[in-house]
């Protein structure tokens, strides 16, 4: 089964920063990485501001009610 391709215009310059980056990996290996990578660093930004909002005891309480939720939930 062959797969649909596509193109994306990018500036030559931001190309070859891509490219060095990207090394020997292909373009999809690459770009699938990079994607992975960002939602890593999106997530780990979501709970650094949530820490900075909760305090330990919301922690505690959301952890204590996340533990109910399964215990009376269970299937």
């Amino acid at each position: 089964m062959s797969r649909k391709l596509t193109t994306i215009s990018i500036s030559e310059e931001v190309k070859e920063k891509l490219e060095i980056e990207k090394g020997d990996m292909s373009w999809d290996e690459f770009l699938l990485l990079l994607i992975e990578e960002y939602r890593k660093k999106k997530v780990e930004r979501g709970i650094d501001k949530l820490r900075e909002i909760l305090t330990d005891e919301d922690i505690k309480k959301i952890e204590d009610s996340h533990k109910h939720m399964h215990e009376e939930f269970r299937i």
